[in-house]
């Protein structure tokens, strides 16, 4: 607290709006997520901002800026902030050193999207809005909080030299979505409206999926391109529009 001012007090507040955004629009469940981004003091010191633990079901969502927690990375140390550090912090801290580029990371229980996690199934991406994001796929299942969850997610990330931003279905227990920005409000930004727009294409996708089933169609079909079909589904090839078509907006 300085001159009666909370520490990095805009950066909590924004991240206290998503919080309650993400939840009013069922982005995730009481069940559970948690969202950090990284942000430097005057000094370039390196802090993440995260959402508290029981987030969802103590808080039902509603969290303050003064819940916010302000946290030193790999000591964990919470700086300032009313509330406990949620063991997902190894998840965070993981996927942050895998990448200096990313500066946000964001773990929720969006529904369409499980569908897909608790599937087991690649998530097939045809959408304009979220070309970018690439290739969405399922890893294999390990135990949320787990350091095996963190390792398995970083270890995919490197190995696979994942350009950012990325999202990756986290089997049984949710999406995660890593992203780059100037800054981490910017950052925490652009994995909330990839968070949103992937649960349109979850949708999406899972009709495009009946419609197949149903003979409506061959394939999935992504900007007037066939891009794959139900058996490239099955053997997990990834399915999206790979050309780069310029269009207005992100």
């Amino acid at each position: 607290m300085s001159d009666g001012r909370m520490i990095f007090e805009r950066e909590r507040e924004d991240l206290a709006r998503i919080v309650h955004l993400i939840f009013t629009r069922k982005n995730t469940n009481v069940a559970g997520g948690n969202f950090s981004f990284k942000t430097t003091d005057k000094d370039g010191k390196e802090f993440i901002i995260m959402t508290p633990t029981m987030m969802s079901e103590a808080y039902l969502g509603e969290v303050s800026p003064a819940q916010i927690l302000v946290v030193e990375p790999h000591t964990r140390r919470i700086i300032d902030g009313v509330g406990h550090l949620t063991r997902e912090i190894n998840l965070h801290e993981a996927v942050y050193d895998t990448d200096s580029k990313i500066k946000a990371v964001l773990h929720a229980h969006a529904p369409n999207a499980m569908f897909w996690a608790t599937s087991g199934l690649d998530m097939p991406n045809l959408t304009e809005a979220t070309q970018k994001v690439g290739y969405v796929p399922v890893l294999g299942f390990e135990p949320n909080c787990s350091p095996e969850l963190a390792d398995l997610v970083s270890g995919y990330i490197s190995s696979e030299k994942l350009s950012v931003p990325h999202m990756l279905l986290l089997n049984s227990h949710g999406v995660l979505i890593n992203a780059p920005g100037e800054t981490g409000i910017e950052a925490i930004h652009k994995a909330l409206q990839i968070l949103d727009t992937t649960e349109w294409n979850a949708e999406i996708a899972y009709k495009q999926t009946i419609f197949q089933s149903l003979g409506l169609l061959d394939g999935y079909y992504s900007k007037g391109k066939k891009v794959g079909d139900l058996e490239d589904l099955k053997q997990h090839h990834p399915i999206y529009n790979k050309e780069e078509i310029a269009a207005g907006g992100d």
